[in-house]
């Protein structure tokens, strides 16, 4: 069977299995099997296409295709606009840009740009600049950073902020209260980062036999967890395999 009846008939049945699962007229169906590849362009621009832009799956998908083709691309445009307005929500787009892409140097200068006036003790603006200060590993500076933030917002509260800083207390060598807030956040955090941190201390601690129940706890935890979020976790459970294998015991 020559190639392109093979490529036809690969796309109307694509095609019609849309048109199945959109809930279109089932004419079109006709149309496809009749018209060949006209059919198929025709049906991709009227009806293909403009789901794909009003679903949010596929927006996500083609930034996500955007990103990995031109990673500088969003960077770019925050930096267009933060030329036309320098204003502190286009300085904190550009700095969040900064902090997801690794530039931790001028995530750092950006929220210290911020952090002024009205915005002096601004919590989300300190933890950026915390993040920023680890990225660059001046542990010393993000948890300073970190304390000036609970005591001029005490009833701040971020999961995130809170393993920033038991990730500073280990990093600078404060290893059993970071043990203490590895702990609490076992119980509380929404993925499997603080407990696979709090393992890994464990163990480097010789303390093997918490550290297997850590992380054989991660991994029954996982099994009853949905499918999504295995995926979303699975760097940090295959790390706790790995650190299983490495104690001798899985």
């Amino acid at each position: 069977m020559p190639i392109l009846i093979v490529v036809s008939l690969a796309l109307q049945i694509l095609c019609a299995i849309h048109v199945v699962r959109s809930g279109r007229p089932l004419y079109w169906i006709w149309l496809l099997l009749i018209g060949s590849y006209l059919a198929v362009a025709i049906y991709v621009l009227v009806a293909v296409l403009p789901d794909l832009r009003n679903d949010p799956r596929s927006r996500k998908a083609a930034k996500q295709v955007l990103a990995t083709l031109d990673p500088a691309r969003q960077r770019r445009r925050i930096q267009e606009r933060l030329e036309l307005a320098d204003t502190v929500d286009n300085r904190r787009a550009l700095a969040e840009e900064c902090l997801r892409t690794g530039d931790y140097a001028n995530a750092a200068e950006l929220y210290s740009s911020i952090l002024k006036g009205l915005y002096a003790t601004d919590p989300m603006f300190m933890l950026g600049l915390a993040q920023a200060q680890a990225g660059k590993n001046d542990f010393a500076a993000a948890r300073a950073t970190l304390d000036a933030l609970i005591q001029a917002n005490p009833q701040f509260r971020s999961t995130d902020g809170h393993l920033l800083y038991a990730r500073c207390l280990e990093e600078l060598g404060e290893h059993d209260a970071a043990l203490h807030e590895y702990e609490t956040l076992a119980r509380s955090y929404p993925g499997e980062e603080a407990r696979f941190r709090y393992g890994s201390l464990l163990k480097k601690r010789a303390r093997a036999d918490e550290a297997q129940s850590v992380f054989q706890d991660m991994l029954r935890r996982a099994k009853a967890a949905p499918r999504y979020y295995r995926r979303k976790e699975q760097d940090w459970l295959d790390a706790a395999r790995r650190e299983l294998s490495e104690l001798g015991r899985t």
